[in-house]
């Protein structure tokens, strides 16, 4: 069958296939290049647009008879976004926003003759989002090439004997594939020959090492850790799991719920109020008394008043502010979408090794059998793990080391993979593996309570059963005392992880996590999230390995330990670069301090204009009174933002 499978054409391996892989990648530096003469423009039209503006505003080189004509290049220069927005949601018919808000307010800012304040309105708008826009799409650039396990070539053994390697897409099912180790498995296929162990945690976060040999299935994008593998592939690039996972993060994050920024929610209500009033005051006193130019006058000067300057300043400072509040801590979020969305999370979900746990095996119990002691238990097995290279081999040797043991040396060494080893120390016969191995050794292990958590090494001297150890991950130290504090904030805590069932239900009992889902793939994880959003509504997800990108992709906020892999980080919303779990509770204190005093700011804000268009139209406000309503506001609503950066 396998005969028939590979093509002799291609001498065992599909290397002469011809693709449109090429024409793909012009497409792609072509749309790569749109994009940067894009930004390049952007760029040149905020330098441009604010040199003429402050060039006008700050020195007396522009005849005032000219200034409008410098002020009115600088706002199309600045404000063409905004105006080209205006019209087409003029088009769209939803008009009302925070665009047709600054067109509206700064055009009646130009009548009047207030032209200075019309442009700062447009330069510290295009500004904001300037910046916004650079973390976002640099996020989105980094995640696809940090996630992209997929190789770009593999070692195809050819059937002369001889091994070539060919472009990774080139691969077809049937090919025999040569993964040496420490190399990662470039596509899905079946072992078939040598033996050794797999990282599977980069796919499936299961933090032990699991064991294959010929017949054994092996996923793409995990890692070779020992010895040299042949495996016939059984599914090619475009349909192996690495490509998955790319896929589920492509997918994950379009699918991502879109959130509208605070400023439109507000311009959808506020935008028509304004509107309204202003057209009402041009035209109603007007129809009654004749004096049309008065009344339109002050309708223009209301607008002027109700301009959002202060707001368009102060609600993107508040962020800013809380941003800065949240890096001191060494919270770091990449814009403010995260910090407003994070006031609304219903459940925050955590992945586990890495993240709740610390993803390092260490030593938790020795028990030892009758006529035995700890130490003995620890000494043998030490001595005997430390030809291996197995994670959970290296756990007890460590052990053994902190303790102050000098171990004894090894004469011979036998590893049987997936099983355990036999080693010679001192003239006495150990054996070291799990249960399969003492059966196989015909060991009598007496009857002991089951471990619901962590693995059990079993040790044997001389035939004779002597204890066994405990190995297992740990629960970071804050973890328990963090999700306290989460569910006291009314919000439901899940995990969702690859590991098995038995180890899932342990942490979470000793943690107080409320729901746990085990055994998942990436694209699993994603499927799951859904079903927790679709319960509690939007989501948080805490992760920090390569298979967690998806789910992170496509949660409502998704946040990456610092020490996690690049895909993560890139992924992700919000990085807690210390990787601990009590910045989970702090970055959700943060953020709904942030949205208060960004609330805070919109009502004192319109409070005050509120005040002075009364006044105004009663005749008691002058345009200085305005002018604080507008320029004053905004300063003390900086002011106000810059609580965020000393609140401890």
């Amino acid at each position: 069958m396998e005969d028939e499978i590979l093509d002799k054409n291609h001498h065992g391996c599909s290397c002469c296939h011809h693709d449109t892989s090429a024409e793909k990648a012009e497409g792609s530096f072509l749309d790569t290049m749109d994009e940067e003469d894009e930004e390049e423009g952007a760029l040149w039209q905020i330098v441009v647009g604010t040199a003429v503006f402050l060039f006008t505003y700050m020195t007396d080189f522009v005849p005032e008879s000219y200034s409008l004509v410098a002020y009115g290049i600088a706002y199309l220069l600045l404000g063409n976004g905004v105006i080209r927005n205006a019209i087409e949601n003029i088009i769209h018919k939803e008009p009302f926003d925070e665009n047709l808000l600054m067109v509206i307010a700064t055009g009646g800012a130009f009548a009047i003759g207030d032209y200075p304040e019309a442009v700062a309105v447009m330069l510290f708008s295009r500004l904001g989002e300037a910046l916004e826009d650079k973390a976002v799409d640099k996020s989105r650039r980094q995640v696809k090439e940090a996630v992209d396990l997929r190789p770009e070539t593999i070692e195809c053994l050819m059937e002369d004997g001889t091994v070539k390697t060919i472009p990774a897409k080139e691969g077809h099912i049937g090919d025999i594939v040569v993964v040496r180790a420490g190399d990662r498995i470039p596509l899905d296929g079946i072992v078939t020959e040598g033996t050794s162990r797999i990282d599977t945690s980069a796919v499936t976060g299961e933090p032990v090492p699991v064991p294959c040999q010929a017949g054994s299935e092996v996923l793409s994008g995990c890692i070779n850790m020992s010895g040299t593998i042949r495996l016939r592939v059984t599914k090619v690039l475009s349909e192996s799991m690495v490509t998955k996972i790319l896929q589920s993060v492509e997918q994950a994050a379009a699918q991502k719920p879109k959130m509208d920024r605070f400023i439109t929610r507000f311009s959808r209500i506020y935008t028509p109020g304004v509107v309204a009033v202003a057209v009402v005051t041009a035209v109603v006193p007007s129809l009654v008394t004749g004096n049309w130019y008065y009344w339109l006058y002050t309708a223009l000067t209301f607008l002027v008043i109700s301009c959002p300057c202060a707001i368009v300043l102060s609600v993107p400072l508040s962020f800013f502010a809380g941003i800065g509040a949240a890096s001191k801590r060494g919270i770091l979020f990449k814009g403010g979408i995260a910090i407003e969305q994070m006031k609304r999370i219903g459940a925050v979900v955590f992945d586990k090794t890495g993240t709740v746990t610390k993803g390092n095996f260490v030593v938790q119990q020795i028990v030892p059998a009758d006529g035995f002691t700890e130490q003995d238990v620890l000494v043998y097995c030490a001595a005997a793990e430390q030809a291996s290279s197995h994670p959970i081999a290296a756990s007890v040797v460590a052990a053994a080391k902190t303790r102050d043991v000098n171990l004894p040396d090894i004469t011979e060494s036998d590893e049987i993979a997936g099983e355990g080893l036999c080693a010679t120390v001192n003239g006495r016969m150990i054996v070291c593996g799990n249960m399969k191995l003492m059966n196989r050794k015909q060991i009598i292990v007496p009857q002991q309570d089951k471990v619901t958590y962590g693995s059990e090494l079993y040790v044997a001297v001389d035939g004779i059963y002597a204890g066994h150890i405990v190995v297992s991950d740990t629960i970071k130290p804050d973890a328990v005392e963090a999700i306290r504090r989460i569910r006291s904030l009314g919000i439901t805590t899940a995990m969702l992880t690859g590991d098995s069932q038995e180890a899932a239900d342990y942490i979470a009992k000793q943690t107080g996590i409320e729901e746990v889902r085990a055994r998942l793939l990436p694209q699993d994880k994603v499927r799951q999230m859904d079903d927790i959003r679709s319960k509690y509504g939007p989501v948080l997800f805490v992760g920090d390995g390569i298979n967690d990108a998806p789910v992170l992709a496509g949660a409502d906020v998704g946040a990456a330990m610092g020490s996690g892999a690049d895909a993560a980080v890139e992924a992700a919303d919000v990085v807690f670069v210390n990787s601990q779990v009590s910045a989970v509770p702090d970055a959700l204190h943060i953020s709904r301090g942030t949205m208060a005093i960004a609330v805070e700011n919109v009502v004192f804000a319109l409070g005050v204009k509120a005040v002075v268009m009364i006044a105004g139209f009663a005749g008691f406000a002058s345009m200085w009174a305005a002018v604080f309503a507008d320029s004053g506001v905004a300063a003390l609503c900086v002011l106000n933002s810059v609580r965020l950066l000393y609140k401890k």
